[in-house]
């Protein structure tokens, strides 16, 4: 046999082990989260938001982009939430703009998760001077607030829907990443991880296998979480004129053109706001329920 085969037979016990101990811990994480009253309810809305932005052709009354004669209409039966300063529906606005402010959510926490986590891993498993550059990169980051930081780089990318989902991934890189690598600086001591080291496992080998399966709940949670900070920075950029432009129906910039009519026509703002409010809401009701589930030092 050669030696590569009898590293791998000799890899497959713990393997089997790990895989049998992950299935009975996800068990117990899914029983915990169905019980948790906050995610459940966080998980449903945001089920219905989902549904709503897939279905918004078939559940808007009117284009969004269409303009009319009832230009600041208060709310109705022809319009639910009313008309916007040149007559567009903001119902239909609004029923849209969920497509995109989600779309902005779950882009910006991909690029974010995807980039952080590998510098992370990378930093974590090969430290030395590789963990000092890339340390010393996230910190320079990390002197900027996350929305100062997002501003900064949509300012240099340009203005934009896609700019501004870029620049919301990258300003969260380096939450990704400082989490990641001290998550692997923990579990690269574990006994299991030296055991498999001890016959041979190389460092990719170790971390697609024994590593990062085992610092993934972190990662997922944070993900969930950042899915409503996401939303919210990116509706910020809209609002500010960085992100999504005229006449697209993001919340964000409902919101922004809404302002200069606030006091007769309360209705433009007050519904994209309240979408933004529930989603994030949803959003963070989920994370939570998540971050309860998968602590086991917590009880439901």
């Amino acid at each position: 046999m050669t030696a590569s085969g009898q590293i791998a037979r000799a890899t497959d016990p713990i393997s089997l082990s790990q895989q049998a101990k992950h299935r009975s811990r996800w068990i117990e994480v899914l029983r915990r989260l169905v019980h948790h009253s906050g995610a459940t309810i966080g998980f449903i809305v945001l089920v219905v938001l989902i549904l709503i932005a897939i279905a918004a052709p078939v559940l808007a009354p009117y284009d969004p982009l269409e303009v009319s004669r009832d230009a600041l209409q208060s709310p109705s039966r022809e319009h639910l939430m009313g008309t916007d300063h040149i007559g567009r529906d903001i119902f239909s606005r609004v029923l849209y703009g969920a497509r995109i402010s989600l779309q902005m959510g779950i882009i910006a926490v991909a690029i974010g998760s995807i980039v952080g986590t590998l510098l992370g891993l990378v930093a974590g498993m090969y430290g030395r001077y590789i963990d000092s550059i890339i340390m010393r990169f996230i910190d320079a980051l990390m002197a900027f607030p996350g929305i100062l930081l997002a501003l900064t780089i949509a300012a240099i990318l340009g203005t934009g829907l896609f700019n501004a989902m870029i620049a919301v991934g990258i300003a969260s890189i380096p939450i990704y990443a400082r989490l990641v690598r001290s998550s692997v600086l923990q579990v690269r001591e574990a006994a299991y991880v030296e055991a498999a080291r001890s016959i041979g496992c190389g460092n990719l080998r170790l971390t697609a296998r024994h590593v990062f399966p085992n610092i993934v709940t972190p990662i997922l949670i944070l993900s969930t979480l950042g899915i409503a900070s996401a939303i919210l920075i990116g509706a910020s950029l809209s609002f500010l004129g960085l992100g999504a432009q005229p006449p697209t129906p993001e919340w964000g910039a409902i919101l922004s053109q809404g302002r200069q009519h606030m006091r007769r026509a309360w209705w433009i703002m007050t519904f994209p706001g309240l979408a933004i409010t529930i989603t994030v809401m949803a959003a963070n009701l989920v994370g939570d329920g998540l971050r309860d589930a998968l602590d086991p030092r917590l009880k439901i």
